[in-house]
């Protein structure tokens, strides 16, 4: 079964290239994950069906603000590390996502 990860960051753009980053990551390891990213605008909507919601270092205020809405549809969470994202490291990003929803 696929699961569903959404990063979002202010508008959209640098958690693009984190989720481009990532996805290939877990292609090379061989893990059925859907790596989106959207702007903080399209965050509550987006929410249904996800398994894990990761935002963006920058945008840490968030956290506390989603958090009900994350676990009214029972989606995981977390913030992304200013080290994984400040570099696009993409395999520390599916590291995260292994420790916080599994494979």
């Amino acid at each position: 079964m696929t699961k569903k990860i959404l990063l979002v960051c202010g508008a959209g753009a640098s958690s693009g290239f984190m989720a481009a980053a990532a996805r290939k990551a877990a292609k090379k390891a061989g893990l059925n994950y859907e790596i989106k990213a959207k702007s903080e605008s399209e965050l509550v909507e987006s929410l249904p069906g996800l398994d894990l919601l990761l935002v963006a270092p920058h945008l840490s205020y968030m956290i506390d603000e989603t958090k009900g809405d994350c676990e009214a549809y029972n989606v995981a969470y977390a913030l992304i590390p200013k080290k994984i994202y400040g570099t696009l490291d993409g395999n520390g990003l599916v590291v995260l996502i292994n420790e916080k929803i599994g494979n």
